[in-house]
């Protein structure tokens, strides 16, 4: 949620300010603007026009002057107060001596504002974020040092927090700090950056560090400082960032989410890259597009025949022997699709573990008293690593004494940081708002978890573990085949446009899976869409069922089949629409159905999910785009969640 660009120094501020804009209209927003350092103080531009407001605002800042010094930037999304043009960043104080950008939420913000307006200050906007510069503006009067002083604005300030400062007195520099909220900065030959997000600084910057909590940077054109909460210096060491300026592109595709739909094989593949002792080694130089000629995994070792080198292990980067060992129970929370594939990864650690384990969407984990001590994994899952809720669950479990792992796609983000160990799910670059090959990515990474853990803990046969590894190296190709069902789902999808009515069936991993296919019907096309599973029908969600209802059923052989078949055989009884997820050649599934969204069968069904949710994701896209929406922006929705 919101996204904040900053440059300090080079030759074209205005523009480089507009493109870091741009490159994060993922996250979300409604209205957007920038301030600049320019010959006798700061200029200033802000549109309110939704997901036009960059457009409007590339139109105000063309007349912008061109002497530039430095200047910050901000995409909106409106949290305290409308999206109006006075709410939209940045924000001034009294005087326009001093503008912020801020990405966050201040919790104390009415008592400052209260305390400010007292002391004479006069306020411009609805925000929680105006309290900042006229707090600013204040500390300003008293000390000529801006670090310091902005060191005792934050220290005022309740809650999470990136922000931004420039001031006409010192028209080169820039001030950034953060608390929790991301911040990333960097540094060109003739400038220094920061920004939201990795993608802003892509091509930019020639390094990329992360902004530690209440640390306070100070960017100049010739490099930048950092100091530490206690005003102590800091040298942050440089992230590896492997994405490209081109993978923001959408490389011909209609949209960011279709290119990021048909980059899963890929995904899948990277996320298992070195991570399979013998199988993995097929996979270590498969990229993005370049999966197909690669050979498919062996397949297991028949009874009898002659063992070849060492099993089959699955071997993770960033997770330590010692951070398993002696786990005797596990919880796994998310929140949107990282929850589903929390959910549906319990199956496997379940099973082949032969642990309790739980799972919980972040934010209530954090209302409950769940009992968690030194012997509990918890493995918070988040795409960005940014997800606030997530973030705090995990900082919780950890106060009480239980190891953390991260399941995130973003190195060094602040879920990788807080975390004992970090599982990088390597998905790359996902623009689009819709989770697509991240939640595929989330997918793979918590089966190879459990694989790893079930390894650990010798309770799986070897042949078993050797059959289990191959099939699950098999899923990139799998995922790929999927795929090529795309002309059969638009159709289905033009057949079922102009529905209302949407429910989603599941039973057994097929759940999480009816789950995340209703959570994109609501995502992107604005469809009345509710996920259940197919066991709770004829306990209330039954009644709801009628003609013309759509009901949508995750029917892939799993070990709930039957009655999966039952519960279909109930919502057509009523007249309901039946549209299934369905193995190829399984005639007997196809026939109930009226219309089939084909899939290859997974030789084991606790991996099934990875392939099932193709179709899914597809179904809702074509909905999506015949409605004539906006499929990587939708409405309301933000790509990265840092506020409660």
């Amino acid at each position: 949620m919101c996204g904040i660009i900053v440059v300090a120094g080079g030759q074209e501020v205005a523009e480089s300010l507009l493109d870091g804009l741009r490159r994060l209209e993922y996250r979300g927003y409604d209205s957007a603007g920038v301030a600049m350092a320019v010959e006798g103080g700061l200029w200033r531009a802000r549109a309110a026009d939704g997901t036009d407001s960059l457009e409007l605002l590339g139109m105000l800042v063309s007349a912008a002057p061109y002497q530039a010094r430095s200047g910050i930037g901000h995409t909106r999304w409106a949290t305290h107060g409308p999206p109006t043009e006075p709410n939209a960043h940045p924000h001034f104080d009294c005087r326009a001596q001093v503008a912020v950008v801020h990405n966050g939420i201040v919790e104390n913000h009415r008592e400052l504002r209260a305390e400010l307006v007292a002391a004479g200050h006069v306020f411009a906007s609805e925000t929680d974020t105006e309290v900042l510069a006229h707090l600013l503006e204040q500390e300003r009067d008293a000390s000529k040092d801006l670090v310091a002083s902005v060191r005792r604005v934050i220290a005022k300030v309740l809650g999470a927090f990136a922000l931004a400062f420039i001031d006409s007195r010192e028209p080169e520099v820039v001030v950034v700090a953060r608390r929790t909220s991301p911040l990333v900065i960097g540094r060109s030959a003739s400038a220094s950056w920061a920004a939201s997000d990795i993608p802003a600084l892509i091509g930019r910057a020639d390094e990329i560090f992360v902004l530690g909590d209440d640390e306070i940077g100070k960017l100049r054109p010739e490099g930048f400082e950092v100091w530490g909460p206690s005003g102590q210096r800091v040298h942050p060491g440089a992230i590896d960032v492997d994405w490209d300026a081109t993978a923001a592109g959408k490389e011909g595709f209609d949209t960011f989410m279709l290119k990021e739909i048909h980059e899963q094989p890929a995904a899948v593949a990277d996320t298992l890259r070195g991570r399979l002792s013998r199988t993995g080694a097929l996979l270590t130089h498969a990229k993005q597009g370049s999966l197909y000629g690669h050979e498919l995994p062996p397949p297991p070792r028949k009874a009898g025949e002659e063992e070849q080198g060492e099993p089959e292990r699955v071997l993770l980067d960033g997770v330590s022997p010692d951070l398993l060992d002696g786990v005797r129970s596990v919880f796994l929370v998310g929140c949107g699709s990282a929850y589903h594939a929390c959910m549906a990864a319990r199956y496997g650690l379940e099973r082949w573990v032969r642990l309790p384990v739980e799972v919980e969407i972040a934010s209530e984990l954090r209302a409950r008293d769940p009992v968690l001590d030194d012997a509990t994994l918890l493995v918070a899952v988040s795409q960005s690593g940014e997800t606030m809720d997530t973030l705090q669950a995990l900082q919780a479990a950890a106060r009480r004494g239980a190891r953390t792992l991260a399941v995130t796609n973003v190195v060094g983000s602040s879920l990788s940081r807080d975390a004992d160990g970090v599982l990088y799910t390597r998905a790359g670059q996902e623009v689009g708002v819709a989770a697509t090959k991240t939640f595929l990515a989330q997918l793979v990474a918590l089966d190879l978890l459990a694989l790893r853990m079930a390894g650990d803990h010798a309770m799986l046969a070897a042949e078993e573990e050797e059959r289990l590894i191959a099939v699950v190296g098999g899923l990139p190709e799998l995922v790929r085949a999927a795929l090529e069902r795309g002309d059969e789902i638009e159709s289905v999808a033009e057949k079922l446009s102009g529905s209302k009515d949407f429910f989603f069936l599941g039973r057994h991993v097929g759940y999480p899976v009816a789950l995340e296919g209703a959570l994109k019907l609501k995502e992107i096309a604005y469809l009345r869409a509710e996920g259940f599973a197919a066991g709770e029908l004829k306990h209330g969600p039954i009644a709801l069922i009628r003609p013309g209802s759509i009901v949508v059923g995750v029917a892939t052989r799993n070990p709930l089949w039957p009655k999966m078949m039952s519960n279909v055989a109930e919502v057509k009884a009523r007249g309901a629409t039946v549209v299934l997820v369905a193995e190829d050649g399984d005639l007997e599934t196809q026939e109930q159905a009226d219309h089939v969204l084909g899939v290859p069968a997974v030789a084991e069904p606790l991996f099934s999910p990875v392939v099932d949710a193709i179709p899914l994701q597809l179904l809702a896209y074509w909905l999506s785009r015949l409605a004539g929406h906006d499929v990587d922006r939708p409405r309301n929705l933000a790509k990265t969640v840092t506020v409660e």
